[in-house]
């Protein structure tokens, strides 16, 4: 099993969006280095840090985990729409998308600032400044650290 921070801004979707729905796909990934994250290396059952980006504050709100593994991003193909890449087609779709399901909803955020200030947290790549990439792998320490602040009373 492999562990993962998505983030999302609330403004497109939240923690408690995918408690109501179960499970929703998620598209719209469009930096290579996740896409290869999300073709390559994530897989059903993988544990996911919903992270809310943009938010005040911004940080981990849940637990999410891969519902499917990687096929196409349909919206890559359909014109107008504002994933649109004229490049991608159905023999090469250039993009991809997972669904994740949900787990939990943490009581409070954990906000980007504790993540910072956690001890066994320093290398965590969502602490690094410029850390920007939408997608990020989380080692088993990092991901039970975080879990363990997440249902802190």
């Amino acid at each position: 099993m492999k562990y993962w921070l998505m983030k999302c801004e609330p403004s497109a979707y939240t923690i408690e969006k995918l408690a109501k729905d179960g499970t929703t796909s998620w598209e719209g990934v469009r930096n290579y280095q996740a896409r290869n994250f999300i073709r390559d290396e994530m897989k059903k059952g993988d544990r996911v840090l919903f992270y809310a980006s943009n938010a005040d504050p911004s940080g981990v709100t849940g637990v999410a985990e891969i519902a499917r593994e990687a096929y196409a991003d349909k919206f890559a193909t359909k014109k107008g729409h504002e994933y649109y890449d004229p490049k991608a087609t159905a023999e090469n779709p250039i993009w991809y998308m997972v669904d994740i399901g949900y787990v939990e909803t943490f009581p409070h955020i954990v906000p980007l600032e504790t993540l910072k200030s956690t001890p066994g947290l320093e290398e965590m790549v969502v602490t690094k400044k410029g850390s920007r990439l939408s997608i990020q792998p989380v080692t088993k320490k990092e991901f039970d650290i975080v879990v363990k602040l997440g249902r802190a009373k």
